[in-house]
């Protein structure tokens, strides 16, 4: 059963590539607890990848989900890569 703010979460995510649960909840104006609810649904029918992460914002972990669409791979980063030949 797809939850009513899936099609919403999906828009965002499909837009803006990989995203975390709060920077979703803050774009899409839906409760962060309802965001992370729709997350769980939509994992688990395959829909997106997530995983759960612990950043820090000024030396204080934060925790959270980290989510893109399944299947989709993000964009390398800028920069040298671990073990490039020069």
């Amino acid at each position: 059963m797809h939850s009513v703010h899936s099609a919403p979460i999906l828009q965002y995510l499909h837009k803006h590539g990989q995203r975390m649960d709060t920077e979703i909840a803050e774009a899409t104006g839906i409760p962060l607890l309802k965001v992370r609810t729709s997350l769980s649904d939509m994992s688990e029918r395959g829909e997106i990848s997530r995983c759960s992460v612990t950043r820090f914002n000024d030396g204080k972990p934060v925790e959270g989900i980290l989510c893109r669409i399944a299947g989709s791979i993000p964009p390398s980063t800028p920069g040298r890569k671990p073990g490039a030949k020069a």
